[in-house]
């Protein structure tokens, strides 16, 4: 058996907060606080994980600054079952498993990123991964949920599935606790989300009424974990739910109260790093420095979420689980190591989330207008297209030409205003 009995209060997949919630807090953060309070987030780190390569696989050597990474820089957010630290609360497993992958691709530009979730179900060919002791390597398998690859490596074999699945590299990686989303949604004083009508799943607790709520704790959690509360009951309806959390996670960070208080910046550094595992090239001050200041002045309607394209339904070994959406995962990856621009289709936000038909500008600045991308005042387009009110979003990339729509792509950016669509609805 791979799982224990979960409590009531347990999450199966919430750790998908870690994108906006964690890692971003963590790394815009490092950024903007100040160089005694970096040293403290920093030792709170502890040591970082070595991203140990998989069998045939080459270990690249980290260059000297994020900006040398050809084509933009990669980060691999992984949210886990399973944590010592955090005893029984959450229920006992016998296996940790990599419940929520988040790929987080940002331009060489930095003028937009984009975070693909990858569902847990979907079934992936795993590598020979390094095992953690030095003592040789696990054996490759050829059709696995994805959710199996921690168990055989930890997160560096996390970091080499995903690499092989997306032809990307993932030269950093971060892993969080269940404790982190309720003390870094405590700590920003509970986050605005919306539900077309009332959410009731006896399975998490989750019991929230039509229109917007503010959640923090464990209800933040119960929100960020529902599968049978919202959408279709999938993985994938929980997905495009959990989008409407970290959209709204995202503005409220960068929101002005938020921005301008070093004190709450700092607390939320300082939850994340506490919660958190990340890989030794995370580890480093000036790195996360670095990363934090590209993520930083991102607009809004420049950060996308999209979810790797997959159906349910299948048979054989994808009976139950998730099987790929081949062709347009080809679509999206293509664009994404070409670090060129591309839009998700008018109205495609998921089974688990509808657009209110409106968006949201950064702090400070206009309303989204909708169209294609933008172009600066040089004239060479930016790379990122703004946020048509319907809900279609922004694609990653920098450079000139049209911009690319991705049929049968889902998502949003974190302008468009989102409600979850609760079971059945």
């Amino acid at each position: 058996m791979r799982h224990g009995r979960l409590s009531r209060r347990g999450p199966v997949a919430g750790l998908a907060k870690l994108l906006a919630g964690g890692l971003a807090v963590l790394l815009v953060s490092g950024a903007s606080v100040g160089a005694i309070a970096a040293y403290q987030v920093r030792s709170d780190l502890g040591d970082g994980v070595s991203l140990q390569a998989a069998e045939g696989e080459t270990q690249q050597a980290a260059p000297a600054s994020i900006d040398a990474y050809e084509g933009g820089f990669n980060i691999l957010v992984v949210g886990t079952d399973n944590d010592a630290d955090q005893g029984d609360e959450f229920g006992e497993r016998d296996a940790t498993l990599n419940d929520v992958n988040i790929l987080l691709h940002v331009s060489a530009d930095h003028t937009n990123a984009t975070a693909v979730s990858i569902p847990r179900d979907l079934v992936v060919p795993i590598p020979a991964c390094a095992r953690e002791d030095g003592s040789g390597y696990y054996s490759a398998m050829a059709a696995r949920p994805i959710n199996e690859a921690y168990s055989y490596g930890g997160l560096g074999c996390v970091a080499s599935t995903v690499s092989q699945l997306t032809g990307l590299d993932v030269p950093f990686a971060g892993m969080v606790s269940f404790n982190g989303v309720i003390e870094m949604s405590n700590a920003i004083g509970g986050v605005p989300v919306c539900a077309a009508s009332p959410i009731d799943d006896p399975y998490t607790g989750l019991n929230i009424a039509a229109g917007e709520t503010t959640l923090s704790g464990a209800d933040a959690l119960a929100f960020l974990r529902t599968r049978h509360g919202v959408g279709d009951g999938s993985d994938l309806g929980r997905i495009s739910s959990q989008q409407v959390y970290l959209s709204s996670l995202l503005r409220t960070i960068k929101s002005a109260d938020t921005l301008a208080s070093p004190t709450k910046l700092y607390s939320l550094a300082r939850a994340a790093a506490s919660n958190m595992t990340l890989s030794d090239g995370l580890t480093d001050v000036t790195t996360m420095v670095q990363i934090g200041s590209a993520l930083k002045d991102l607009p809004l309607d420049s950060v996308n979420f999209v979810q790797y394209p997959g159906t349910t339904g299948g048979t054989g070994v994808y009976a139950g689980k998730v099987q790929p959406d081949e062709y347009v995962a080809g679509q999206l990856f293509d664009a994404i190591r070409a670090d060129r621009p591309f839009t998700i289709p008018e109205g495609s936000t998921g089974v688990g989330s509808e657009s209110t038909g409106t968006a949201t500008a950064a702090p400070g600045a206009a309303a989204p207008d909708t169209g294609a991308a933008t172009t600066p005042a040089d004239g060479t387009a930016s790379g990122s297209a703004t946020a048509p009110a319907s809900g279609s979003g922004a694609g990653s990339g920098s450079g000139s030409g049209s911009t690319e729509v991705i049929d049968g792509l889902t998502g949003q950016t974190a302008a468009d205003q989102t409600c979850s669509v609760a079971f059945g609805g």
